[in-house]
């Protein structure tokens, strides 16, 4: 059944509001997690095949205010490096998301969140490092990851990190690096009718409410240990991508 606004409860979108502010301050903290917690939130209110699609829409309001907030910190030529292959990867994957039905999109949004937290710490601790040309595979590789599914950034930040960057810099590169890749994700949507109007109003009013997130993050950015705040966000995220890949494989 099509969504509408109207199916959508007040509790539900005082849920998902809250929901995408304080998974914008994580994601800004840790230069990931907002598309891996919203998931959680969103399947239930509209559909798996929505997720991907409003996530791709309301992360470049997360990712714009990122960029403001910490725009001094971006290495504007890791970007450049990582984005040609990136673009036309992102635009095959998402087309190729759009052909899938609610189970299927089940399916690969709840393996995504289940394998990408080990594939983060397997990247940090094998020392896996990138450098020069190197980073324009990785680019396709983060790409056609992120073109079908949400919360990729985990690929993008252990990439980013690899290639010597930290700290806030890693944070700014990585919303510079996911604007771009959210236009042509978002614009590949649109032409394969998968953003339709009452799903395109939804993610703009998620994306409105992550707008403040980026800027409490950066203040609080220094406060809160990071090993506690890495296994907590991993446990969730874990836990979340067992309950929807439960519901895929029950239905």
């Amino acid at each position: 059944m099509a969504f509408a606004l109207a199916d959508v409860s007040l509790a539900q979108a005082a849920l998902v509001a809250a929901s995408a502010f304080g998974a914008a301050i994580i994601g800004g903290m840790a230069g990931y997690g907002t598309g891996l917690l919203m998931p959680l939130v969103l399947v239930p209110v509209i559909g798996a095949e929505n997720v991907v699609p409003v996530i791709a829409v309301s992360a470049l309001f997360t990712n714009v205010s990122r960029l403001v907030a910490m725009r001094d910190a971006v290495d504007w030529q890791k970007a450049a490096l990582m984005l040609p292959l990136a673009l036309p990867l992102v635009m095959l994957s998402a087309y190729g998301f759009t052909r899938l039905d609610t189970r299927g999109a089940q399916l690969v949004i709840g393996l995504m969140l289940i394998v990408l937290v080990p594939l983060r710490r397997w990247l940090a601790h094998a020392g896996f490092r990138l450098a020069g040309w190197q980073l324009v595979p990785a680019g396709g590789v983060y790409g056609f990851v992120t073109g079908a599914s949400s919360g990729a950034g985990v690929i993008l930040v252990s990439f980013l990190m690899a290639a010597g960057l930290g700290g806030k810099a890693v944070i700014a590169t990585d919303a510079a690096i996911s604007i771009v890749i959210g236009l042509v994700k978002a614009g590949t949507f649109g032409w394969n009718d998968a953003l339709p109007l009452p799903v395109l109003v939804f993610a703009l009013l998620v994306g409105v409410a992550t707008l403040p997130g980026a800027f409490v993050a950066r203040a609080i950015l220094d406060r809160l240990p990071v090993r506690l705040h890495t296994l907590m966000l991993e446990a969730v995220i874990v836990l979340g991508g067992a309950v929807i890949l439960g519901r895929a494989l029950l239905a």
